[in-house]
């Protein structure tokens, strides 16, 4: 009877493994270890004044898709319509299950449109809230990333 009780807990043991593998390598996807392509779904704009706006992606000059390269600390616009803009992921921390990337980008040379950002990746799910910020101005950007 020893003998088969443990069969069965070997059993249980290798089912309850098969279980649970595909959801480490799903929750493996979004933690820094490979590259994402990420999709904005939703931006809005606050002013200063507290207003705030739904906008496209277009209407503000931002691209559509970005692509997060971790190993070279990089993410690159991507889309036929996009020039090769990068900016440099400058810290990067896990916390509380989300990977935050955090970073400053000039723009345009001559044009007052610098801004701070953060980007929080949830590790789960592979969605994103970016937040950048400027002078009198405030983006929210939701959307999602997949593994590439």
């Amino acid at each position: 009877m020893g003998g088969n009780m443990n069969t069965l807990k070997l059993i249980g043991l290798v089912l309850l493994g098969m279980w649970l593998t595909p959801y480490a390598a799903v929750a493996g996807d979004f933690d820094g270890s490979q590259p994402l392509l990420c999709a904005s779904m939703d931006i809005i704009e606050c002013d200063a004044g507290g207003e705030c706006f739904r906008v496209t992606a277009e209407s503000i000059s931002a691209p559509q898709f970005l692509r997060i390269d971790f190993k070279k600390k990089k993410i690159r616009a991507v889309g036929p319509s996009q020039d090769e803009r990068t900016t440099m992921i400058e810290r990067m921390e896990r916390v509380d299950g989300k990977l935050i990337l955090q970073g400053a980008e000039d723009g345009i040379e001559g044009v007052r449109d610098g801004l701070g950002w953060s980007l929080a990746i949830a590790e789960e799910t592979g969605k994103i809230v970016l937040t950048g910020s400027g002078d009198e101005v405030a983006f929210v950007v939701f959307g999602a990333c997949t593994p590439l």
